[in-house]
């Protein structure tokens, strides 16, 4: 089971990274059509989502940092998914119904396999 965990780790991170990317510096292309925002939407809010995109990104920093450490793999990993997680549930019920399935589900699942292992 902790192979299992620490896939999910890694695979959180890595989405992450890609939140990162997204909202610092595809913000006004792709992040702006995956999200369904007009030209007008995405310019004044750009500086926001650059600073949501540095979060994500200290987010995907601690799960590579429990993901790799020798020692705490699962304190680190808890702590860092329950930030996840909040952060997941937070988001679909203020912005998006759909962060709760690409966000705060598979760090509830990650949770549970961290859990189990």
């Amino acid at each position: 089971m902790i192979v299992a965990a620490k896939l999910l780790v890694f695979f959180i991170a890595l989405l992450h990274v890609y939140i990162l990317v997204l909202e610092m510096f595809l913000w006004r292309t792709r992040a702006r059509r995956i999200f369904g925002m007009s030209a007008e939407q995405a310019e004044t809010t750009a500086t926001l989502a650059k600073n949501q995109g540095l979060y994500n990104g200290f987010l995907a920093a601690g799960l590579f940092w429990a993901e790799f450490s020798r020692n705490d793999f699962a304190a680190r990993a808890y702590f860092f998914l329950a930030c996840v997680l909040v952060a997941g549930v937070y988001g679909s019920l203020t912005a998006n119904r759909r962060i709760l399935y690409m966000q705060a589900l598979p760090a509830a699942a990650a949770l549970a396999a961290v859990w189990l292992s």
